[in-house]
């Protein structure tokens, strides 16, 4: 089972420096409409989603952009990100992800984001990176009571295998995988929402205004 809590032999900080890789490349297909530029109070589903990353303390955000990528990027040119074009992002969120990590290759982990996961604040993403600083765990997970999702973190020993994965559930089978050498941190359940359909945004926009 993965480990809830850092082993207390571990060293108490490890310096690492921890990019942020933000998944903003699809499609929108069940959506109908780019999910990622529709408002949520007052701003854009992906400038949020980049805002809430930058403020968790990440040394770098790196945005994956495909679909529509002009206008994503227009909603971001204020914001202190780099952004990266996908051409094979139609293949599957997969190959954002190997895109990400190679572009994050300087770093010493990545945390996988997902753009539309409203729900996801900059202190979820701040309690992940430093389960890695603290623990020195090279893979630590999101739980959402029994369910695993990003915010994922990758340490730089994990990039390669991460990179031979074909495929959207390479997460999936790295951290079944490596089950007993992960490091799992509690995120609250009812934040573990997504932007796939036209109720899903309905639902964000009650609670978070349009």
């Amino acid at each position: 089972m993965p480990n809830a809590e850092p082993s207390a032999d571990r060293a108490p900080s490890v310096p690492s420096r921890v990019a942020a890789v933000l998944l903003a490349a699809g499609s929108s297909t069940r959506m109908g409409r780019n999910k990622l530029l529709l408002s949520l109070a007052g701003e854009p589903v992906v400038k949020r989603a980049v805002q809430a990353t930058i403020e968790s303390g990440v040394d770098r955000v790196v945005v994956v952009l495909g679909h529509e990528a002009d206008l994503v990027r227009a909603q971001l040119d204020d914001l202190a990100c780099e952004s990266i074009l996908n051409p094979d992002h139609a293949r599957g969120v997969g190959t954002s992800l190997h895109a990400g990590i190679r572009a994050a290759a300087d770093c010493d982990a990545v945390v996988v984001l997902l753009a539309d996961m409203p729900f996801v604040t900059a202190g979820m993403i701040r309690a992940v990176v430093e389960r890695h600083r603290t623990s020195g765990a090279r893979l630590v997970l999101s739980h959402y009571g029994e369910v695993q999702a990003p915010p994922t973190l990758y340490g730089r020993a994990l990039f390669e295998e991460v990179l031979a994965e074909p495929d959207e559930r390479c997460g999936k089978r790295i951290a079944k995988r490596h089950a007993d050498e992960a490091v799992v941190v509690a995120q609250p359940p009812s934040a573990l929402r997504d932007l796939d359909v036209a109720e899903d945004y309905d639902g964000a926009r009650s609670e978070l205004g349009a």
